[in-house]
């Protein structure tokens, strides 16, 4: 069951493209200078993630422990897993899973638990992260 919203992250991406997976174009993404609020902390983010194409033009894609979010009083680290696609305007749009692990005070919410997203990112590479506790 959705829970309630717990946070909202946005800022600038980029994107490029990977070596091919089975045929399958691979793209990697990376956030950097991402501001927000999570668990009604001030935070700042950076994150990459790759995302491969399958054959039915959706997207996978996975953050493998390679985001972290900054907040005053400490860091947390996240693993994430999503599956998206390309809208016809040149934006992506991903809903996924995120867990995060920190030992910030200010965190301690958000530590352990399933946390349910949407990642929109539009045609200029502005990212929104919209983010709700899994109940």
């Amino acid at each position: 069951m959705l829970g309630e919203k717990i946070g909202v992250i946005s800022g600038p991406t980029t994107l490029k493209a990977l070596p091919a997976t089975n045929g399958n174009p691979t793209f990697e993404t990376t956030a950097a200078g991402l501001t927000g609020t999570l668990a009604g902390a001030d935070v700042q983010g950076f994150a990459t993630y790759a995302a491969e194409m399958r054959p039915n033009g959706t997207l996978y894609g996975e953050c493998p422990n390679a985001g972290v979010i900054i907040a005053a009083d400490g860091v947390a680290t996240f693993r994430a897993t999503g599956v998206g696609k390309f809208m016809e305007d040149g934006s992506a749009v991903f809903k996924g899973v995120v867990y995060f692990e920190t030992s910030a005070p200010s965190l301690a919410s958000v530590d352990g638990i399933a946390v349910v997203y949407d990642w929109v990112v539009d045609a200029a590479g502005a990212a929104t992260w919209d983010l709700w506790e899994w109940k």
